[in-house]
């Protein structure tokens, strides 16, 4: 099913789409989105939904299951408390992406704004991934519970920094894998950095062979670069400020 956004008010858009949703569509094609918000909000499912255009903010928030396929850049919150499903965006994404995501999967072929992955947490088989194909703005990860953010900076140029300052400032549960270099000043008080063992090569592969596939690149080029692990120095940080 196809659905001309154009002229649409975001609350008629979305209305639109529960419409298709509800009569069983499960197939459904958005032409000339144009800054609409709130694309997939609460939609559970298998359900498949392409965007030609730019969604507005607050994409798939509390979606739960559902995949988006983003043919263009994405604006902020994209995947806000998500807990299941897929997006897929060929551009950028603005910032606080994967804001309190709760589960799923955020893949980025471009760059990515700020606080991306704030508040990300899992829960038993909930685990939430973010993968960005190209670099990341300042705070990603900030106040990270559990989940895996990926960055692999493809495309930068290489004086440009893969990671902007305050990188997992009070992360506190999950992992982030940088693929390239990352100064200590860069990083958040609360993170210790790693080099990857053959663990950390498996869960890699395991995400990034998806990943490839979605945008077409090469899995044994990707991967061969020189990866860093983030992870927390304690699952306690602010434990001695708000507890004897």
């Amino acid at each position: 099913m196809r659905i001309n956004a154009n002229g649409l008010c975001y609350k008629e858009l979305n209305g639109l789409i529960h419409q298709a949703v509800d009569s069983g569509k499960t197939n459904i094609i958005l032409d000339n989105v144009n800054g609409q918000r709130y694309i997939g909000n609460g939609l559970s499912g298998d359900i498949k939904i392409i965007i030609n255009g730019v969604p507005g903010n607050d994409l798939a928030a509390f979606m739960d299951g559902p995949t988006i396929v983003v043919n263009s850049n994405g604006q902020d919150g994209i995947g806000n408390t998500m807990n299941a499903g897929k997006i897929i965006v060929h551009g950028d994404v603005g910032d606080i992406s994967g804001h309190s995501m709760r589960g799923g999967k955020i893949y980025i072929k471009g760059n990515a704004g700020y606080r991306i992955g704030i508040h990300m947490k899992s829960y038993k088989d909930l685990y939430p991934v973010i993968i960005i194909g190209g670099k990341a703005c300042d705070f990603l990860g900030e106040y990270m519970a559990g989940g895996l953010i990926v960055v692999l900076g493809l495309g930068k140029n290489p004086d440009e920094a893969i990671v902007g300052d305050y990188c997992g400032t009070g992360m506190h549960g999950g992992a982030m894998y940088i693929r390239g270099n990352i100064e200590d000043y860069q990083l958040g008080k609360e993170v210790t950095k790693f080099s990857l063992d053959d663990g950390d090569d498996k869960i890699l592969r395991k995400y990034l062979k998806e990943y490839c596939s979605c945008f077409s690149l090469n899995l044994e080029e990707v991967i061969g670069g020189n990866f860093v692990k983030l992870v927390p120095s304690s699952y306690r940080p602010y434990g001695k400020l708000y507890a004897y």
